[in-house]
């Protein structure tokens, strides 16, 4: 994370930004004392397939073409 005074900030605001969309977080500070923090913006996409992939981790993935050996109460 990168501490930027607050007029360091001003004077190049486009620049920082761009770090910011990069994926770099910066702190702005005044005297010494954190105003804010700049964050990148969340891909949507890449976390929903991050959360995917770690739910396919979980999942248990069996034979579901053969029939199978019970017969359902509901099919007698």
């Amino acid at each position: 994370m990168e501490s930027i005074n607050i007029s360091e900030f001003r004077a190049n605001l486009l620049s920082y930004l761009k770090k910011a969309k990069e994926g770099t977080e910066l702190n702005i500070t005044s005297h010494g004392e954190v105003l804010a923090t700049i964050v990148p913006p969340i891909n949507r996409s890449k976390q929903a397939r991050a959360k995917l992939e770690e739910l396919a981790k979980t999942a248990a993935i069996g034979d579901v073409i053969s029939p199978i050996d019970n017969e359902w109460d509901v099919m007698k």
